[in-house]
């Protein structure tokens, strides 16, 4: 029990250390077991703007491995299996671009469409590698990466075929944020539409879905 009441501590408060980089556009969705889930509204075509997120992608790790080591400092005197392993835990980040649903359920907001189905059976790879980020052919795409630097990863999606995604280290990710507009100048347009009272959907109060492009995920 001690075990699982300091994993349980040690996964919060790392998790707790990466989402604290994540800035405008980047906004928290959920969290998912020892993941999170983010995602972000921009303009198709705004190429700075998705370059910008991967920027702070690539600033987790850092993040990721200073709360690592400042977690197995203060554990150092804990001989529980969660402690003593902390320095074994590593990150992964999944980034895919594309339009979704965005539902508004009460006081939630839940996402839905193909591209999320897609990045969730991103997680299930054939990577060799514990610390890594996995990204769609899309988000390369639309990020103008390039692939100089990149190594190509073909995996067979479950129910969605064969897919061409790109393994890249933190590093090879763009360094520089850049300037981000405020989220009130950006909101509207990087909405398609809102659909409400869809057929055979009871609407209620603060209901609705929208159209919204651009998403990611990480988890450890």
């Amino acid at each position: 029990s001690l075990t699982l009441e300091h994993a349980e501590q040690i996964i919060s408060n790392l998790i707790d250390a990466v989402i604290d980089r994540a800035r405008h556009p980047l906004i928290l969705n959920k969290l998912e077991g020892d993941a999170a889930l983010l995602y972000a509204e921009v303009v198709s075509g705004d190429v700075a703007a998705i370059r910008g997120i991967l920027a702070q992608v690539r600033s987790f790790f850092p993040a990721f491995s200073a709360c690592v080591g400042a977690l197995s400092k203060m554990s150092r005197n804990c001989s529980c299996d969660a402690c003593t392993n902390i320095t074994s835990l590593s990150l992964k980040a999944f980034v895919h671009t594309g339009e979704i649903l965005l539902k508004n359920l009460r006081q939630f907001e839940e996402m839905a469409g193909e591209p999320v189905i897609l990045l969730h059976r991103m997680m299930k790879n054939n990577v060799q590698g514990t610390e890594y980020v996995l990204l769609s052919d899309a988000a390369v795409r639309d990020a103008d990466l390039g692939v100089l630097n990149l190594q190509s990863q073909i995996e067979q999606v479950e129910g969605m075929g064969r897919h061409q995604f790109w393994l890249a280290n933190a590093e090879d990710l763009p360094a520089e944020l850049g300037p981000m507009k405020a989220r009130e100048d950006r909101q509207d347009v990087s909405r398609e539409g809102v659909y409400r009272n869809l057929p055979a959907a009871a609407a209620s109060p603060g209901s609705g879905n929208r159209i919204s492009r651009w998403w990611h995920s990480l988890g450890k």
